[in-house]
């Protein structure tokens, strides 16, 4: 199939299930189209068991195989989400929640890949460094999981921004990790550093590379919308900074990621108060809205349907277990830590850390990730314990973490 056709394939099977969810299952959007794709794929497999000479399994996993899912988010629609999640977010908000959103993203991110990476080499047999670069994929919140249920949850606003404000940067954060920690573990692989020098290195230069070139390009597009007044080339433009923005940090190795985020950030706050008029702000938002929730829903069917793409053994159920457990003792450990380290400094009501482990949902970045490591022998274990812990997360997590937050969020909101 062409390109054209899987994209319209896919948006033609968003509409179907999510229409299917509206009308009978009632969950929020994004849950509730991934359920129904898993289920349909699963219903396949079943068919094809009673009906083997069908084959259906085998050309829809061989279509699954085909369909470079790592590359149509990492490389798509990673920056466009993004984007758009961090347009909502004011910085006047972020910057009182700032030093808890910077540990959480940094400090965090680096005890949940040790502690997930140290359960995993320990359980599992897998080797240290190997284990650790698991850890790295499976650390990071995906802001869009995250974002598309605070949108359910109704959290007050100091504990949605925080939350926000991580996911957000953390997956930024956590992709550089991942890249300095694959080239350390697999030297001949598609490595980016091979020691530690040149690890420290990439680092610096992904991350803080990619933090300059979104304020700048915003920057730029700011001072362009500040002089024109014509509401379809600024949401042009704003869509080019999305998509070309991202392009141009892929192509000079910086965090995509990052650049994205503070790109948006900055069109979001400085460039709607000061670079457009009430039309423009209100056409620019409603533009961005829609995008995130059509990409949202053709990202959880692509979740549900990678099913195919993942070859499950015996040791998945045990394995599936472990990878949660660590997962969530992990996230609890990466909000825990930066909320001691800040304690002495500031108060924090008592909900914080129950509601934002439960609320650190895993998503298609870690898939995403997963699918782009060499091939190895630890890569189909990897996949699978991947896969087990996006689904629990988002499933499970995601359609109780509002019914959590409406019980523990009642306390009186803290700056």
């Amino acid at each position: 199939m062409t390109a054209l056709q899987i994209a319209s394939l896919l948006i033609v099977l968003a509409g179907v299930f999510g229409s299917i969810n509206y009308l009978f299952l009632k969950l929020p959007s994004s849950i509730g189209i991934l359920i129904v794709a898993l289920a349909a794929s699963l219903g396949v497999m079943g068919l094809d068991l009673l009906l083997p000479e069908l084959r259906m399994t085998a050309n829809l996993r061989a279509l699954v195989q085909d369909f470079e899912f790592s590359d149509a988010l990492l490389e798509g629609m990673l920056g466009l989400l993004l984007f758009a999640g961090a347009l909502h977010v004011k910085l006047g908000d972020l910057r009182k929640q700032a030093w808890v959103v910077v540990l959480m993203a940094t400090i965090g991110v680096g005890v949940s890949t040790a502690i997930v990476g140290y359960g995993f080499h320990w359980f599992m047999g897998v080797p240290f460094l190997v284990a650790l670069v698991f850890g790295a994929l499976i650390s990071p919140t995906d802001p869009v999981a995250v974002l598309g249920v605070l949108r359910e949850a109704n959290l007050r606003k100091t504990l949605e921004t925080k939350i926000a404000g991580e996911s957000l940067f953390n997956d930024g954060v956590a992709y550089v990790v991942f890249l300095v920690l694959v080239g350390i573990a697999f030297p001949h692989g598609d490595a980016h550093a091979s020691t530690l020098a040149g690890a420290a290195k990439l680092f610096v230069q992904e991350a803080i590379g990619g933090a300059l070139l979104g304020a700048f390009l915003g920057w730029v597009v700011f001072q362009i919308m500040r002089r024109i007044d014509d509401y379809p080339l600024e949401v042009l433009l704003s869509l080019g900074l999305a998509f070309g923005g991202y392009q141009v940090a892929v192509y000079l190795h910086l965090s995509g990621p990052i650049m994205a985020v503070v790109a948006g950030l900055f069109i979001g706050d400085v460039g709607m108060k000061y670079g457009m008029s009430q039309q423009t702000r209100d056409y620019l938002d409603a533009f961005w809205r829609l995008i995130d929730e059509i990409l949202n829903a053709v990202l959880f069917l692509l979740i549900g349907v990678e099913v195919f793409a993942v070859a499950f053994d015996g040791n998945a159920l045990w394995g599936g277990v472990i990878s949660i457990a660590l997962s969530l003792v992990a996230r609890l450990a990466a909000v825990t830590v930066p909320i001691l380290i800040l304690k002495p400094f500031r108060s924090f009501t008592s909900d914080v850390i129950p509601i934002m482990t439960w609320g650190g949902l895993k998503g298609g970045i870690s898939v995403a990730l997963v699918l782009t490591l060499p091939d190895s022998e630890w890569k189909p274990l990897m996949l699978e314990m991947t896969y087990i812990v996006v689904l629990f997360s988002i499933i499970v997590q995601g359609l109780t973490i509002a019914p959590l937050a409406r019980r523990l969020g009642r306390e009186p909101d803290l700056l």
